[in-house]
């Protein structure tokens, strides 16, 4: 025997071993692959029988090859057959998601070789998949038992290269944190169960996710991914749920992290002086430390057959509550909240194998989360609670979801797919013991000294908002897909609709319909807000020392839709042993309706080619070299319909005061202007043509990946892979109305515009349509040099190196390390440094002044990522684990005024790209911390219960790391150039140390 037949055989010996899987055929799959050889005249048919009695036969082609895919995940048995005669068995070949598993035949028995992709893990190192063209991590339901990770599923898809927590703070309805994916906002993301899009359509923050427990397989898609799926340009949470077999299996878990083993938070404090008039607090913003909550979590599953071999069930339940206190601001009037979180999830999945040829799957889950809270005074001065003050508003978030699919093997040939489902969610917020006859007041440290001395006036009055009981939204996704396998090209087609509803949304002032906001201005003789026509407080009755209030009116409440449809066509092909092509094409349309159903976007013939291409460089599955080419295209969600394309009233009006009443509303009014609106929303709905751009163009990224991965040696794996990504067309809001208005009188046209502000393609020439009095409408086009815009741009690299080592029954280890860079002057559907989360409505193009000096770093560019996880097998009972992770801190930001006469031109304060007159380009003054985060774990599994039993200690941020995430931009607290004391003071620091308790039992 040769020696390259010696390595090629030691390498296979290797995949045996492992029994692994990742990589995928294809992006959100449900399902996986068996394909293999087999020597000529050895066999001419193999048969697949799985754990949970499907059987499928195939044959085998004149080449000696056969392919079963759309595969149901689970264990199965392999026999090569000849003419109706057992040749050879294969037991026990675990299937992962989306993976082909090679189970090939020869003279000798072997075990199954699993070809894995790309940058997939599942119980240890990734083979090589020389079949797939894209990069993904898969995490297994037995990986999960053993790393210390976070019951969720963002923890685990930080695990993924690129993948970082978000530094805005930003979370799903749910509680989910925000993943932010190769340099992309954390919500250009897509998140699937079952093959189902859970995706939230309000903001798409988040999706619905499974009990912990209920896991099987959870893929983080990172790129490069088939024309089947789209509508993400960040990454891809999809998670496989387990199902039922032949075998009954039931078991729980029981989990505690205790409050006294959570480590103190930091105290927040003013970094830019102290708040004017001083607070008897000193520096003081936020006791943080007195932060304290414990978390429990009780999960319980069962499956197994209700027909043996035909119709099985798998259930699950999981309920999490986090009990505890938090403080809040210094400046608050009730600072100190006692809260409980429910967070509830259930999971239900019912398998029916008709026959042999049919296969039919019901998917029911459930993920909510409820909050409700008592506010009480606290006294800074001797550290103790004061009086109950009422209630936080009470909220529930969160919904349930169904989803059927049909899955018909006609021939062996030829595969139909069909899935049908509906999500809902709820947004349900309302206030506890509301009194409607009291005004909400905030700002009351701001009010003046000479009235209330040192005492501010307030009242009980906690409710800000009033909401729909019936808030909520409603998903609907369609897909039909038909696979048919023609020599050397297997052909998919199919299509891919999604409708989502947005129902009762928006708010209203609670109150008399109005609240009041004391502030302070250091500077009584400038203007209090230039851009929107305020002046000086001087200039008006008891202005004379800067003290001035504002009356707040908030209303809105709409229904709203989005319709998205796409067909797609792909060919796999094969073009020899060792080349695989990936050749698709996808074609989104998206229509989004307003308030009235009326349409006003509506784009289509969006051509997205998806092309890649797979290299078996040595033809034994030892060294592949993969590329990608791709453009993915976003859906506008529902949340830009209730500003842009709404009838929202969002007005200030200012005041100066001679009194204030004992419930902290003022008296004495003198008015200093009537009401104003930065964004125009005064209350009218729009003529839906007027609410975009002519023909806007979607929001849109191509993505480039070039990358290989080759076996070291019997032990290890490598890799490399450069990925770049450029964002090609963004939509945002642009709220100057009045330069089209005098655009359009300079072209004779007499028009007053109605709009808050305009959806537009950011950066470029717009063509926007307004009606004259008459009620005609007209085209009126801007360049971009017109509207002062620069380029929009966001641009991404990413260079990835990994490392990883087979669990050889004794340990398991991965090290990965990513270089990278995300800027430009757009982040996306976020804007981390303001902790922006409303998809295309930042402050990011708005206005001409606000783009000023706006290229550089991104808000979520983190140059350095540095990621370890693994496991130690010590003894048959004793495991030892761990997760370290490195991630170099990110910009910092300075917002300030705009150089000049007009300090504030667009009304919108100290938002500009200048501090202290000098501009300061994102990036430009230094970075945040390094964050370091250490997690460990041990297991013990007795052996007295049969290795049923676990018990569990896991230690998140071992070193209690605490630096600060995100921290205040703004230089300013007024456009009169009055000081921010905030500015620099931390917003989102990483979480302190804790501890969890486990225990397991699976039977």
């Amino acid at each position: 025997m040769s020696k390259h037949e010696l390595l090629r055989q030691s390498r296979l010996s290797l995949l045996i071993a492992l029994g692994l899987a990742s990589g995928g055929l294809h992006a959100q799959s449900t399902t996986a692959s068996i394909v293999g050889q087999v020597p000529a005249g050895m066999g001419d048919t193999v048969t697949l029988q799985s754990d949970s009695g499907l059987q499928r036969e195939v044959a085998v082609d004149g080449r000696g090859r056969y392919v079963a895919s759309q595969l149901p995940i689970g264990n199965y048995t392999v026999t090569l057959k000849n003419h109706g005669q057992v040749v050879q068995t294969r037991d026990n070949v675990a299937l992962r998601v989306g993976v082909a598993t090679d189970v090939s035949f020869g003279g000798a028995p072997a075990n199954a070789q699993n070809l894995s992709g790309v940058q997939v893990t599942a119980n240890a190192l990734p083979a090589i998949d020389v079949t797939s063209v894209d990069s993904r991590t898969v995490i297994t339901s037995e990986q999960l038992e053993r790393l210390p990770l976070g019951f969720s599923a963002e923890a685990i898809a930080r695990l993924a290269p690129g993948a970082v927590n978000n530094g805005g703070g930003f979370t799903s309805p749910t509680g989910g944190s925000l993943v932010s994916f190769g340099g992309s906002g954390a919500n250009e993301n897509a998140y699937y169960i079952n093959g189902f899009n859970t995706t939230d359509p309000l903001k798409s923050e988040g999706g619905l996710t499974l009990p912990y427990g209920s896991i099987e397989q959870q893929e983080a898609y990172t790129g490069g991914y088939s024309a089947q799926y789209g509508r993400s340009d960040g990454g891809v949470i999809n998670m496989v749920g387990k199902r039922g077999t032949n075998e009954w299996h039931f078991g729980g878990m029981a989990s505690w992290e205790p409050a006294a083993l959570r480590s103190s938070a930091k105290n927040f404090y003013y970094q830019n002086g102290q708040p004017n008039p001083p607070l008897p607090t000193g520096t003081l913003y936020s006791l943080r430390s007195k932060n304290d909550y414990w978390i429990t979590t009780y999960d319980a599953y069962i499956g197994g057959p209700i027909i043996k071999d035909k119709l099985f069930f798998f259930a699950s339940a999981e309920m999490q509550r986090q009990q505890g206190s938090s403080m809040g601001a210094v400046t608050s009037t009730s600072p100190l909240q006692k809260y409980t979180y429910d967070m509830p999830k259930w999971y239900a999945k019912v398998d029916w194998n008709i026959n042999d040829s049919n296969i039919i799957e019901l998917t029911g889950a459930s993920n909510k989360r409820s909050y409700q809270a008592d506010l009480y005074r606290y006294n800074y001065q001797n550290n103790t609670t004061g009086v109950q003050t009422g209630s936080a508003d009470s909220t529930k978030n969160g919904g349930d979801l169904w989803t059927g699919k049909y899955t018909g093997y006609l021939t062996d040939n030829l595969t139909v797919t069909a899935q049908y489902g509906k999500m809902q969610t709820q947004a349900f917020q309302q206030p506890v013991g509301y009194d409607p006859n009291l005004t909400y007041v905030t700002g009351v440290t701001a009010q003046n000294p000479a009235i209330v001395g040192s005492q501010p006036r307030f009242n009980s009055q906690n409710t800000s908002s009033l909401y729909d009981p019936g808030r909520g939204n409603t998903t609907t996704n369609l897909r039909l897909a038909l696979e048919y396998k023609l020599g050397d090209h297997t052909l998919t087609a199919g299509i891919d609709n999604l409708v989502a509803e947005a129902l009762k949304q928006g708010k209203v002032t609670s109150g008399p319909g109005y609240s009041w906001t004391y502030y302070h201005s250091d500077h009584p003789t400038s203007p209090v807000d230039p851009g929107l026509g305020v002046g000086p407080t001087a200039d008006y009755a008891n202005g004379a020392t800067g003290y001035y209030v504002t009356r707040n009116v908030n209303s809105q409440l709409a229904n709203v839709k989005t319709v998205e449809h796409a067909q797609y066509i792909e060919d796999n092909w094969q073009v020899n042993d060792k080349l695989l092509l990936q050749l698709g094409i996808r074609n989104d349309q998206f229509t989004n309706y307003n308030a009235d159903a009326q349409p006003y976007i509506k784009q289509t013939a969006q051509w997205a080619p998806r092309l890649g291409f797979a290299w078996d460089v040595n033809g034994d599955s030892s060294f592949k070299v993969f590329g990608n080419v791709g453009r993915y295209y976003l859906a506008s969600p529902l949340e830009p319909a209730l500003s842009a394309a709404g009838s929202q009233t969002s007005t200030t009006q200012y005041f100066t005061y001679s009194g204030i009443n004992a419930d902290g509303t003022p008296t004495g009014l003198t008015q200093m202007s009537p009401p104003v609106s930065a964004n125009n929303n005064f209350g009218v709905l729009p003529d839906p043509k007027t609410v975009t751009a002519k023909d806007i163009k979607s929001m849109y990224q191509d993505e480039y990946i070039l990358g290989f991965t080759k076996m070291l040696n019997s032990d290890w794996l490598y890799g490399a892979k450069a990925t770049r990504r450029l964002l090609r067309s963004a939509i945002d809001d642009f709220c100057d109305v009045d330069l089209i208005t005098a655009k359009a009188q300079a072209l004779g046209y007499n028009v007053s515009s109605l709009n808050s502000c305009y959806l537009i393609n950011a950066g470029r020439a717009n063509t926007f349509v307004v009606v004259d009095d008459a009620g005609q409408h007209h085209d009126v086009k801007l360049s971009r040099e017109e509207l002062g815009f620069p380029d929009a741009k966001r641009k991404y690299y990413e260079l990835e190196l990994f490392m990883e080592h087979p669990f050889n029954g004794t340990w398991y280890g991965k090290i990965d390390y990513v270089f990278s860079r995300s800027y430009g002057n757009t982040e996306g559907w976020t804007q981390t440094n303001v902790q922006s989360d409303g998809p295309s409505e930042s402050a990011d193009w708005d206005n001409a002044p606000i783009m000023v000096y706006s290229n550089g770093d991104q808000g979520n560019d983190h140059r350095h990522q540095l990621k370890m996880w693994g496991y130690y097998q010590i003894t048959p009972e004793w495991l030892v684990s761990g997760n370290i992770s490195l991630i170099s801190g990110a910009p910092k930001t300075c917002l300030g005024l705009f150089p000049g006469d007009n300090p504030d031109p667009a009304g919108y304060g100290s938002s500009y790209h200048f501090c202290n007159g000098v501009p300061v380009t994102p990036g430009s003054i230094g970075r945040l911390p390094w964050q370091r985060q250490v997690d460990l774990g041990v297991k013990y599994t007795p052996s007295f219960a049969r290795q049923h039993l676990g018990l569990h200690l896991d230690v998140f941020n071992a070193f209690n790391n605490q630096v600060v995430v995100n921290m205040t931009p703004s230089l300013y607290a007024r456009p009169d150039g009055t000081a921010n004391p905030l500015y620099g003071t931390p917003r989102v620091m990483q979480s302190p140390r804790y501890v969890r308790f486990s225990v397991t039992y699976d039977y």
